[in-house]
């Protein structure tokens, strides 16, 4: 076991405000701004028509003309998080505009010198994130209405039509069911500190329902998202330029660095929700994949990474429910770690639908003109076969984190 330092007085009591996590909307960003200021009107005119411009193979000139603008004006977290939305958004356009064979190896400076900026103010990567994607990537149709897949739209998307705003809106309700859990988790750690097993109970039991309930959000992916397109059209713009035969030199970003950088594209495990899980019921990862787990928290926001880092300094969860004895204690564990698992079952079941088997499928036939009504789009992306688009062997490390989640599970 690893040695836990941790200074109880400090930490109590366990607030998610310390960490910029909401009560109410969890590692979401509460109502998002879908407006920049005007002077950022080049910047939001071309992204929201950045599906457009991609299909007609017209974003590059526009980002090409585009104006340096000066990102010191803008002001306050939602604005920040907005302009990297966007500039992330850009980008990804730029790069994959053409295609897997029709990539970049430069991104202008108009574009990548205020997106470094941007990125260097709140501590994220240069590069489209789960953060900018999902988590601040909403907006409700009806202002008073509820946060419902039918109340929700995108404020950036790129090509893939009604797949695509699904695959962001399902993955947003995965989040959005998390939160409950989520609180329990700072439940949990002050209940460790308070040595107070009834409370410790409750939360786990919290966090059981929370997974259950995101389990079933996941479910709504085969409602929304269509195999094909999200295989052939959606996933490509999700890339990055690391661990990517299609870009292995990495990419220039002009007037930042002389030479190019390699970032990982986006990937479930930029999610804070899970490794927030992980670190609380002690679930030790195979060294490959927590040393990939443990490098997307570079990917995330960060005081939700210090979220994380936060949790492991409480005392072992695991010792503490073998120490105390307690039978509706370890049970309760045990029904926490075991709506785990079922939570990974289903994600190995949605990628092999929406990559194993969508992949044999566009090989066999590539349908992407018929379905997009003779539109030239790239076609399938051949460096991202059975991989994720994070850069891993996707099976092969859902697999493992699934196994090893059912290891911890307690004989009672």
């Amino acid at each position: 076991m690893e040695n836990h330092t941790f200074d109880s007085e400090n930490l109590l009591p366990f607030k998610l405000s310390r960490f910029h996590i909401s009560e109410d909307y969890g590692f979401l960003v509460e109502n998002p701004l879908s407006e920049l200021p005007n002077y950022y009107a080049p910047w939001m005119e071309i992204a929201t028509n950045l599906t457009y411009l991609i299909e007609n193979h017209q974003l590059r000139s526009k980002i090409d003309q585009m104006p340096l603008l000066n990102s010191q004006t803008l002001k306050g977290h939602r604005e920040l998080r907005l302009a990297h939305l966007v500039l992330s958004s850009l980008t990804m356009g730029y790069v994959w505009q053409e295609g897997e064979h029709g990539t970049v190896k430069v991104l202008p400076r108009n574009l990548a010198i205020p997106y470094w900026e941007v990125s260097q103010v709140l501590g994220l990567p240069p590069i489209l994130v789960h953060a900018d994607f999902v988590l601040v990537n909403w907006k409700k149709r009806n202002p008073d209405g509820a946060l419902e897949i039918e109340n929700l739209d995108p404020i950036i998307t790129f090509p893939g039509g009604e797949s695509l705003r699904g695959f962001i809106l399902v993955t947003f309700l995965v989040e959005k069911e998390a939160i409950p859990g989520i609180k329990a988790v700072a439940q949990a750690v002050n209940a460790i500190l308070e040595n107070n097993d009834e409370s410790l109970i409750e939360a786990l039991q919290q966090i059981t329902r929370s997974l259950e309930k995101m389990k079933e959000a996941f479910k709504k992916m085969h409602d929304y998202v269509d195999p094909a397109i999200f295989y052939i059209v959606i996933r490509i713009f999700l890339s990055g330029w690391k661990d990517n035969s299609a870009m292995p030199d990495g990419l220039i970003y002009e007037g930042v660095s002389e030479e190019p950088m390699a970032y990982s594209g986006g990937s479930a495990a930029q999610s804070t929700t899970l490794q927030s899980f992980d670190e609380f019921l002690g679930i030790q990862h195979s060294q490959e994949s927590a040393s990939f787990l443990h490098r997307m928290r570079d990917y995330m926001p960060p005081s939700h990474k210090a979220f994380l880092d936060e949790i492991r300094l409480i005392p072992p969860l695991q010792q503490h429910v073998i120490s105390s004895g307690n039978n509706k204690l370890c049970i309760a564990y045990n029904s926490c770690v075991e709506a785990l698992v079922e939570v990974r079952n289903y994600h190995i079941t949605v990628v092999s639908k929406y990559v194993s088997i969508a992949g044999v499928n566009a090989r066999a036939a590539n349908r992407a003109k018929s379905m997009n009504a003779g539109k030239s789009l790239p076609a399938p992306p051949s460096s991202l076969e059975e991989k994720g688009t994070g850069g891993t062997g996707v099976m092969c490390f859902l697999k493992s984190v699934r196994d090893t989640t059912k290891k911890v599970v307690f004989k009672v």
